[in-house]
């Protein structure tokens, strides 16, 4: 039994009918639409989806990571074993869902799982990454293309085969399948981040309590990025002041977590590497 979460704000039915049909072509046993907007049109949009379904909450917006919480705990109270949390900008063809499911189903050590994403184009996102430090976000954003790739490269693991089941400390927000129960121990997001690092710390946390969180790269989606704080200036303060809360959650520094969990992984995926021959 698994569910699904979606969080809008200030979307039309028309901008997100791609996910919304993706998800109603699936098996999931609830749909839960959680629209953080200032008003409620989209609720009386989605009364034309004819699909019991689909859960319409109409939320003050208390950001991204307390949104899906609204309908992860909704999941969990209904005896839900996998909750999807999914952006509004992903779609996905049918039975994707159901091949996630089918994996962790078969890896019950499996707290988290992403699957590919691809661009519109075709092309991969490099979603896998290291958990970062100041320093890997500060050369992310602002140092030019040719003074970061090496650092980047490194960061964003692409020495691994992305073709292959990756061990990855930081999966990326737009696409998450979570184990129910592990949620239960490790917690749900953390809501003292409005939007952006809730996805660096949740991953964090279920790696750290001992449970894989995995690259899955027998099932794809595809992602149209926007990257909206390097376009708005309101979105990137609210990305630099997220994530100065969160490096004051678990370190600037001197996060020895940090480094830990790093080596762990190189070290998981050691086999993984992409060869200089091949």
């Amino acid at each position: 039994m698994f569910t699904v979460s979606l969080v809008t704000y200030h979307h039309h039915l028309a901008d997100i009918r791609q996910v919304v049909d993706a998800v109603l072509n699936s098996s999931c046993t609830c749909f839960y639409i959680v629209d953080h907007s200032r008003t409620s049109l989209l609720g009386t949009q989605l009364s034309a989806v004819r699909d019991g379904r689909v859960r319409y909450i109409f939320s003050k917006n208390r950001g991204y990571g307390a949104g899906h919480n609204i309908a992860i705990r909704e999941a969990v109270n209904g005896g839900a074993s996998y909750h999807i949390v999914l952006n509004p900008d992903v779609s996905f063809l049918p039975g994707t869902l159901e091949k996630i499911i089918s994996y962790m189903e078969n890896t019950p050590e499996a707290g988290l799982v992403m699957p590919k994403t691809l661009s519109p184009e075709g092309e991969i996102l490099y979603n896998c990454k290291l958990v970062p430090s100041p320093l890997d976000l500060i050369c992310k954003r602002f140092l030019p293309s040719r003074m970061k790739e090496k650092r980047m490269h490194h960061f964003m693991m692409k020495d691994f085969d992305y073709n292959r089941i990756l061990d990855v400390p930081y999966l990326c927000g737009c696409f998450m399948t979570l184990r129910c129960s592990i949620l239960e121990k490790t917690g749900l997001f953390d809501e003292r981040f409005f939007m952006y690092p809730e996805d660096i710390d949740i991953t964090r946390r279920i790696f750290s309590a001992g449970y894989r969180t995995v690259y899955y790269p027998e099932a794809a989606i595809v992602h149209r990025h926007t990257q909206g704080s390097y376009h708005n200036f309101y979105l990137f303060m609210v990305h630099i002041v997220n994530m100065i809360r969160y490096f004051n959650k678990w370190g600037w520094i001197n996060d020895a977590g940090r480094v830990a969990i790093n080596q762990k992984v190189l070290e998981l995926n050691r086999e993984k590497r992409i060869s200089a021959e091949h």
